[in-house]
């Protein structure tokens, strides 16, 4: 009786131009027939952004996608473009304050 575990990812959505939605399947097999599965959903954006210190400056730290499955790798190399990436700071800096 051999019991697997394995991720699938589902669907990789990109929206407002930055924000990549991924959304996996978590599927549990036994003896190669699935006996479950569940869904988890999460966001990259191209940085994590943090509010201005005491001389106006914002830090904006590009996210760390290694850990994520190839495709969605791909996915974020190819879409966040260096202007993306400059308009979704100018995003971030309007809409954080």
């Amino acid at each position: 009786m051999a019991i697997t575990k394995e991720t699938e990812i589902a669907k990789i959505e990109i929206v407002g131009g930055w924000n990549i939605q991924i959304a996996s399947d978590i599927v549990i097999t036994e003896n190669n027939a699935e006996i479950g599965r569940s869904r988890q959903r999460h966001v990259l954006q191209p940085y994590s952004s943090s509010t201005k210190d005491s001389d106006d400056n914002w830090t904006h730290t590009n996210t760390d996608i290694s850990a994520e499955a190839t495709e969605v790798q791909a996915v974020a190399n190819a879409v966040w473009t260096d202007a993306v990436k400059a308009k979704y700071k100018t995003w971030a800096e309007v809409k954080l304050v």
